[in-house]
């Protein structure tokens, strides 16, 4: 599936021209102003996000602050546009959170690059996370507001670990999001379902038990919401590329003698 892109531009000519430079290689969405940039995004699943500054209705700076801080969209990244080549715009911008800011008129092969390095570094630190037993869900986080989200995720998932039907039904009832929201939210922050994500969470739990040497492997398996051992090693080995016990070994200090 081809990234989606929402360009929001109050010129014709601009969206038809951005469009030309990127529809090859990514899903085109289109909005005339910051209004219907926030309907279009609440409808539909996006990746990234282009926006002109000076428009009508809501301009890209207000339209930057929304999406910023908006649960249900402050994980997309967002480029201005913008013929306001002022450092005073550019300092404006980025403190609204934005994360690039390009001049008009801009070079095709810099807008392009620019997209590809935001999409292409975010996808990295989500595999970073999703293969390494000890880093926290917090890692994926570029906002505040994604922080406190994930934050608040990965507690419930630690809190109810020991459910074996959790599910993103129960986990949306105690997030207080609809289950559609929370689906696409976990989706677009971590390019995970929600239950991959609890899998992984109790998977990232059991390497902080093994770690410590205080627990059996089936005691961590039970503890982490596994009913059965060969299961959460054969999971555990999937995910992190070793056994339980060969993680075990490697996090034994060496004793003094």
């Amino acid at each position: 599936m081809q990234p989606v892109l929402l360009l929001v531009d109050d010129e014709e000519d601009i969206l038809e021209l951005l469009e030309n430079i990127l529809q090859s290689k990514y899903q085109i969405m289109k909005a005339s102003n910051g209004l219907e940039a926030i309907k279009l995004l609440s409808e539909e699943a996006v990746n990234l996000m282009i926006s002109d500054v000076m428009m009508p209705e809501m301009d890209g700076f207000e339209l930057c602050r929304k999406v910023k801080s908006t649960v249900e969209f402050s994980h997309i990244p967002v480029i201005l546009l913008t013929a306001k080549n002022t450092i005073q715009a550019k300092v404006e911008g980025l403190e609204l959170g934005a994360d690039a800011y390009i001049e008009k008129p801009f070079s095709k092969e810099h807008l392009l690059a620019q997209i590809h390095s935001l999409l292409t570094n975010r996808a990295m630190i989500r595999d970073f996370f999703a293969s390494s037993p000890l880093v926290h869900i917090k890692s994926i986080a570029h906002t505040k507001s994604d922080e406190k989200f994930l934050t608040q995720l990965n507690n419930e998932i630690q809190e109810h670990m020991e459910d074996l039907e959790l599910d993103v039904e129960k986990l949306a009832k105690f997030m207080n999001m609809s289950r559609i929201t929370l689906y696409r939210k976990i989706k677009a922050v971590s390019n995970l379902t929600p239950l991959e994500l609890i899998n992984i969470s109790r998977l990232k739990k059991a390497a902080e038990l093994l770690a410590n040497a205080e627990y059996k492997i089936y005691e961590v398996a039970d503890m982490v919401g596994y009913s059965s051992q060969s299961n959460f090693a054969r999971n555990f080995q999937k995910q992190f590329n070793m056994t339980p016990t060969d993680y075990m070994h490697s996090k034994k200090k060496p004793s003094k003698n």
